[in-house]
């Protein structure tokens, strides 16, 4: 309906600390997330870092670019390891389980699948060219087996997360793959083989890759020495997103990322997750508490990205009832009879809520207002319906604004269609319960209400005496 951008699209770059217009010289974009590392079942932290990007790469394609998009699965790291050899599994058998569990995961969530989505442990070889080059060009040096970047030979080291690194010290190193935010130290590139865990026989030693170098590689054999976008969670800026910067820049001499979005920290009841809080929740824990995936979707891509996100169970309910409201607003436009005619005032008001809905998701994805443009108009319409003003050629532009708001949110169809009775019984049982109904006997209606619910019917009764039915979700 809006083909005109009253604002260009534009997103918050961690990299500058501001927000800047975003476009790409042929309008591909160029995109690298940073996927899961498969050592347990993701859980509702985690999605928050991968529903962002799905929200962003719709919206990206809403605005016509073309997508060329990377995720990464960590399935080699020091948690892994540790893990692996713990359950006595070999790596594979060990991350096959989780990496199977996050894509069904995601699918639940609607996430869209990346163009490419790759395996850490099938990279090895680009691991090591990536090693190689930074070595040639002076980036590295070799201390008991393992080969290290020495950050000292990179000066903009710190450009990323904004931190003053000047007084580091000289010669200090780090193996772990994870450390203190304010802790810069030379990071290992290659591990040096360890008794009991897994390793490779090459050119610059036996031994296997540091977590860093990992999405170097990766995001450079399949974007090229450039990415246009480059996100993840705002725990990854430092030091994995800056040691990204490091490899990467070191071997090219070219910025390596244009745009970094990262997405904030999600709390459960104003607390970190924890296991010892016992509030770290997984897709399969909502599923149990009778929760769809896409209310989780909704909940955690109601809020803007960049923003601190508390779940509660309440909020969860809020976001079921919200999908609610709107899949019946959906069924009235579907099912309501409407006078003939369009009414201008109507075809206006959908105009505005669409220029507004573009508007908000433009100005670095603001999804909350982006959503209220969407309740407004439906409370608008949903006065327009009750007073006969919303006519017939009305319909078509409220429903392709609708629409539109789902082709970025996806949340209007149920996860599962669970009707175990055929439709004509269904209607037959409805005629039922209207007869039953005129003649007061409510008790033979809810009895056929409570029946059709057993058969996962849910019906929806009508200002104007009808009544409508649908799939209940499982």
């Amino acid at each position: 309906m809006n083909d005109t951008l009253a604002m260009p699209l534009r997103f918050y770059n961690t990299l500058t600390q501001k927000t800047e217009e975003f476009s790409t010289r042929d309008n591909v974009v160029r995109m690298y997330t940073c996927g899961p590392t498969v050592y347990n079942y993701a859980h509702i932290g985690n999605f928050r870092s991968f529903i962002f990007p799905d929200i962003l790469r719709r919206w990206l394609r809403a605005r016509g670019f073309t997508l060329k998009h990377v995720m990464n699965i960590t399935d080699i790291d020091d948690k892994i390891i540790r893990d692996s050899v713990k359950a006595g599994k070999s790596l594979d058998e060990f991350t096959s389980v989780y990496t199977e569990a996050f894509l069904a995961d995601t699918a639940s969530l609607r996430v869209e699948r990346p163009e490419h989505i790759v395996s850490a442990v099938k990279h090895i070889p680009e691991m090591i060219e990536a090693v190689q080059q930074l070595t040639e060009r002076g980036h590295t040096y070799v201390s008991e087996g393992s080969t290290y970047y020495r950050i000292s030979t990179f000066p903009e080291y710190g450009k990323l997360s904004h931190n003053d690194f000047s007084g580091i010290r000289a010669g200090a190193r780090v193996d772990n793959d994870e450390y203190d935010k304010d802790d810069a130290r030379d990071f290992v590139l290659w591990k040096a083989a360890k008794e009991g865990e897994p390793s490779w026989d090459t050119p610059i030693g036996v031994g296997r890759p540091g977590w860093h170098i990992e999405c170097s590689a990766m995001a450079m054999k399949y974007l090229g020495d450039q990415l246009d976008i480059h996100t993840g969670g705002v725990d990854l800026t430092f030091p994995h997103h800056e040691n990204e910067i490091a490899q990467a820049e070191g071997i090219t001499g070219k910025q390596f990322v244009r745009f970094w979005l990262h997405a904030e920290h999600l709390s459960v009841d104003s607390q970190k997750m924890s296991k010892s809080l016992g509030n770290v929740y997984t897709l399969r824990d909502l599923g149990e508490r009778g929760f769809p995936p896409e209310a989780l979707r909704y909940l955690l891509g109601s809020v803007p990205y960049r923003k601190k996100l508390n779940f509660t169970f309440d909020g969860l309910k809020a976001a079921v009832t919200s999908i609610e409201r709107l899949r019946n607003f959906q069924l009235r436009l579907w099912n309501t009879k409407l006078t003939e005619g369009t009414n201008p005032a109507a075809e206006e008001r959908a105009r505005v809520a669409d220029s507004a809905f573009d508007e908000a998701m433009d100005d670095d994805l603001n999804t909350a207002e982006a959503l209220g443009a969407v309740f407004e108009y439906v409370r608008e319409t949903n006065s327009a319906l009750d007073s006969g003003d919303f006519r017939v050629g009305n319909g078509p532009s409220a429903l392709a604004f609708l629409a539109k708001f789902d082709s970025i949110f996806d949340v209007l169809r149920p996860t599962v269609l669970s009707v175990s009775m055929a439709p004509t019984e269904i209607e037959t049982l409805i005629a039922e319960r209207a007869s039953a109904k005129k003649v007061r006997n409510f008790a033979r209606a809810d009895e056929i209400r409570k029946e059709l619910a057993d058969h996962g019917v849910v019906l929806e009764d009508t200002k104007d005496g009808k009544t409508n039915w649908k799939p209940a979700q499982s």
